[in-house]
């Protein structure tokens, strides 16, 4: 699914994110997630999420 699009992201869903200091190596995280923080309804380089933990990144890919 699309990460671009805040309605297809719940609190809870396992995604993989970009974190900001790996946007030019592309390297993904995988987490659960715990706050969204994008407050527009899309977002062309994917919703900005807070996973469990405290990690912050951009979804890539809602799995």
């Amino acid at each position: 699914m699309e990460g671009t699009i805040r309605s297809n992201i719940k609190i809870g869903a396992t995604v993989l994110i970009v974190q900001k200091q790996d946007q030019r190596t592309g390297k993904l995280t995988e987490g659960v997630v715990q706050r969204i923080l994008t407050n527009s309804q899309n977002h062309p380089r994917g919703i900005k999420v807070m996973l469990r933990g405290g990690t912050v990144g951009r979804v890539q890919k809602i799995i």
